[in-house]
Parts: C-alpha cells; structure tokens; sequence
C-alpha cells in the first residue's frame, strides 16, 4: 500500500527521527580533557595514548579519497614509509596484528609449512593464534637461552629444513623489535638473516615499536629493516597515533598483501585523516621517544632505590618489576593506586611509560611504593634472603613478635 505525498513526508520524518542519534555528551569537551589527564597516569600500555588538537587538527585537511580505489593522503603515507625502510612498497593496515598476519599469509604460498619465532612474541603470544588460523601454519617458539633475545645458535637448534615428512618444514623466521621493551641487537639480526636467506626462508620483523630503537641507537629504520623481506611498523604504539600500521615489503609482495588485506576485511575507505595522524605522529612525536627512555629509566632506578626487584630493564619504554620484595603484592598496588586523589592506573608487572607519561604520574608511582614498603615494615615485614634458578632475592615476610618486643 503506496503512501500519498503528505503522508509519506510524515513517516520518512519519523523514521529520521528513530534513525537520529548524537553521541557527544553536554560536557564532551571535560570529558576529553579528563581522558588526557587520566591517560598520562596510565602505565598500562602505549597503546592507550589519545590524539593532541593539533593532530585532530592537521588530520582534518587530509585528503577525502577512497583507500580502496584511490586515497591521495594515505598513498603519499605509503610512498613515505616505503622509502623510509628501504622497501619497494607500503601497505596501510588498521592494525599490527593484521599486519603480521597478513605479511605471514603472504610468504606462505603451499603447506605444509611453519613459522619460527621468539616464545614470548605477539605473533604467538598475543593475536589468537591467528598464525594457525588464518595461514594454517605451525609455529616453532623458541625461548632465547640468554633470556634476552635469540641467537642464530638458538634458531639452528630448532629450525626444520629437511623434507621428513613428520614435521612442518620452517618457512619464515619472525623477529621482534623491540620485545617486551627490549632491544635486539642488529648485529645478532643480521647473523640470523644472512643464514636465513642462504637457505631460502623469509625472514620478517614485528617492528611495531622499532621507532623506540631507532631513537635510543640513532641507527636508521633503513638499516633496522634491511635484513628483513618484510616489517609491520605501528603508528598506535610509541608514536601515538589513533590507528594504523604499515606492511612493507617488495612490490609484489605487497600487491598480494594487498589482495588479503580485501580478502580478510581490512581494505578500507576514507582513511585520509588517519594517514595523516600517522603523518604528524613521525614529524611530531618521534621526538618525543628520548624523553619516554630517559622517564622510564627514571622509574626503574626509583624502584631499585626503593628495593624493588626488576625483572626486565628499562632499554627503552617498559620496566617489570616484582614489588613481592617489599613484601607488596600487584593486587595490592593496583588497588591502592586506584584509590589515589589523582588514580594510577596499572596492568600488573608490566610498566609502560610513553609520550603522553607525566612526571608527576612516576614521581606519585614511587611515593606510592615507598609508603607501601613503610606500612609493610612498621606491620613486621623484614627481608630474607632467597635463591631462585641462582638469583638471589630479598623476601619480606612478616615475624611474629617475640616477648621483648613492644
């Protein structure tokens, strides 16, 4: 049944306003502030950082193309990265995990086939076993026996090469750098690439925080990313983009790579002013990354200072740490700093600092776990030494009092 002129005006009206929906909130412009503010207390990852107004300002003037077909802005990104790394082309992926999945999917051409990797990487640990899913690819972890990052003597040890037919052959060996914070050394990277490439394997790298490296060594992203025939680099991270990762590879790998972008969902539209938040995020924030080492270094001699044991150094952005020497629980240091005037947010024995850290936010941290220590003491917490897998570490544990003492 067809609707008359009047009618028909009457219930598009009313189906726009069913349709109408206003997502800001009377006090939008606060709320903003108050998210900066409480993401310069957040230690929980760099993930966390929120675009400045004067990156939501120059992403504004971005190009207004089609990602699909044809994005000016994001193109020139592309053409940039590529050159930056030394490759032959980029590819502008909305997120790292998609990009190192995509970057495998694209080495690995007919199964049987397997990846090796660090036991403690993103690609095994962190993107829901996407390596098996969306490659049906077995994955070899290796944990480095220096406990630091592997050596070629680890990956010879458990590379599969041979044609047995009861094991997935090794087709890409997959770095990481910077792991948990760490950096890997370059020349242990080309070691490990050099023998690689002699017997025909691909070598790729997670690089998803290789700006910190590059800020803390000098050396070049084009000599970082060399040895590898692929590198997923993040904007989100470090650099504080809202989004955004680049792949980069050969001109026919990223062809293809581009293909499996469409195929898994990830070919998208107007991606203008995300290119360009990625754009003012390399001029802006690079930087920034001296100043985030020097802050988390702070921390971690703090926290040393205090008694704190550190589990895994400050080479760049990150410290672990295990306040269980001070007789503090992480349970117990996250609520308390939860409970804060101005709340410290923590994720557990993993400390991130990052460009939008403040001062003030480490510097409350410390005081924090200097008043926790003093309440463990004065409750009758005392220190004893004990010995794990050879390292010795002060325990605090609580004695009962004996008669003489007050």
């Amino acid at each position: 049944m067809s609707l008359v002129n009047g009618d028909l005006t009457t219930a598009r009206a009313a189906v726009a306003d069913e349709v109408k929906f206003d997502i800001l909130t009377e006090s939008q412009d606060a709320d903003n502030e108050k998210a900066r503010q409480t993401v310069a207390r957040c230690f929980v990852s760099d993930t966390i950082t929120v675009p400045t107004k004067e990156m939501y300002l120059y992403a504004s003037r971005a190009s207004l193309g089609d990602d699909v077909y044809h994005e000016p802005s994001t193109i020139a990104l592309e053409a940039h990265v590529a050159k930056l790394t030394g490759k032959e082309a980029a590819l502008f992926l909305p997120s790292g995990t998609m990009s190192n999945q995509i970057a495998l999917r694209t080495h690995l051409k007919q199964p049987p086939y397997a990846v090796l990797c660090d036991q403690r990487a993103h690609i095994n640990t962190y993107e829901a076993g996407g390596t098996a899913f969306h490659s049906g690819a077995h994955t070899y972890p290796v944990l480095p026996s220096n406990g630091h990052h592997l050596t070629l003597e680890d990956i010879e040890s458990r590379i599969i090469l041979d044609r047995n037919i009861h094991y997935a052959p090794t087709e890409v060996i997959a770095l990481e750098n910077t792991l948990n914070g760490t950096i890997f050394p370059q020349d242990e990277i080309v070691r490990i690439s050099e023998y690689a490439h002699s017997k025909d394997l691909k070598m790729h790298l997670d690089g998803a925080r290789i700006w910190h490296v590059a800020a803390e060594t000098g050396t070049s992203i084009k000599t970082l990313c060399d040895p590898f025939d692929s590198v997923s680099l993040c904007f989100s991270k470090g650099l504080g983009a809202p989004i955004g990762s680049c792949l980069v590879g050969t001109k026919d790998f990223i062809g293809k790579a581009r293909w499996f972008r469409k195929l898994f969902g990830g070919g998208m539209r107007q991606t203008g002013p995300l290119s360009a938040s990625a754009a003012y995020a390399l001029t802006h924030h690079f930087p920034l990354l001296p100043r985030v080492h020097a802050l988390t270094r702070r921390l971690e001699d703090g926290l040393k200072e205090l008694g704190v044991r550190i589990t895994s150094g400050a080479e760049t952005c990150m410290v672990f740490f295990d306040a269980t020497t001070l007789g503090i629980s992480f349970s117990e240091l996250v609520e308390r700093a939860a409970q804060l005037p101005e709340p410290i947010i923590l994720g557990g024995s993993r400390l991130v600092v990052h460009i939008q850290t403040s001062d003030a936010a480490v510097d409350d941290l410390l005081s924090l776990v200097r008043t926790l220590a003093e309440e463990k003491k004065a409750a009758g917490f005392v220190p004893t030494d004990t010995t794990t897998n050879g390292h010795s570490t002060n325990i605090y544990v609580k004695v009962k009092p004996t008669s003489t003492q007050a």
